[in-house]
């Protein structure tokens, strides 16, 4: 009943030409927030993982960059959380098809681009929720770094974690719904391993040549850059690359599905 109710809302609404509807967007993060599994995957865990690994009280005084060692780890538990919260985001669109509501939708006059469009917003509002309680845990934990970049890592982790709002998609399109998030949930923290987000990297080592190739490493470099002072090109790329890469997945799948349906 509340599916029909929901349709009805849409299909009446007065929808502006490019059909991006606000109705929409509202029971989509109601939704969201609705959801216990999403809050507590992508809201507290990442906390809860930077109260158990960056609050030692040797971090607090050993420096990092311009900051402490606790400032590092909270980036690096920001941009953790803001990858699961937008891939987990994007990724719910698989559940919708298995449900029926992708075909629904296509009965109002929200068009496909559109739809798109809405399910990347809630993923950027709740990546960008994940990177704001992080912060707020670092701060009352005594992290420390100079005021710009408190600014400048949580809006890189905000607008980098875009890159995974994308894979979110195409994972959610390209793998059944009964096993995306089963799929997802260790291959996100593969993938965190993989670029140093929870083990720093030795530089010259096998590993960290290894991580270069990653999606993670990119994105966690450009994260903690304004906190240590190291710009470095290659993570730039990579952030291009892999954004690249799973934005043309996730078009492939959308359109293919599109022409299914």
């Amino acid at each position: 009943m509340s599916t029909v109710s929901a349709t009805s809302t849409l299909a009446d609404e007065r929808t502006p030409r490019v059909g991006y509807s606000l109705t929409f967007l509202r029971l989509e993060l109601r939704r969201l927030v609705r959801n216990r599994r999403t809050v507590i995957f992508t809201l507290l865990m990442p906390a809860v993982f930077f109260l158990a690994f960056g609050t030692s009280k040797s971090y607090r005084t050993e420096s990092a960059g311009t900051g402490n060692v606790t400032a590092y780890v909270m980036v690096s538990m920001a941009v953790y959380g803001a990858m699961i919260a937008t891939t987990s985001g994007g990724a719910s669109v698989s559940i919708e098809r298995a449900v029926g509501w992708s075909r629904q939708l296509r009965l109002t006059p929200l068009r496909p681009i559109a739809y798109i469009a809405m399910k990347m917003t809630c993923a950027m509002l709740l990546g960008l929720a994940a990177v704001v309680v992080v912060f707020a845990v670092g701060w009352l934990e005594h992290a420390q770094m100079p005021a710009s970049a408190w600014v400048e890592c949580g809006l890189i982790a905000w607008v980098g974690s875009l890159v995974f709002a994308a894979f979110g998609l195409f994972m959610g399109y390209l793998l059944p719904s009964e096993n995306v998030m089963q799929i997802l949930g260790p291959g996100l923290a593969l993938l965190a391993f993989a670029g140093g987000l929870f083990i720093p990297l030795d530089d010259g080592s096998t590993f960290a040549t290894f991580s270069a190739f990653t999606p993670m490493n990119g994105l966690a470099k450009l994260c903690r850059a304004p906190l240590t002072g190291d710009w470095q090109l290659s993570a730039l790329v990579n952030v291009v690359v892999w954004g690249v890469i799973f934005a043309a997945g996730a078009a492939w799948r959308f359109r293919r599905d599109t022409a299914r349906v």
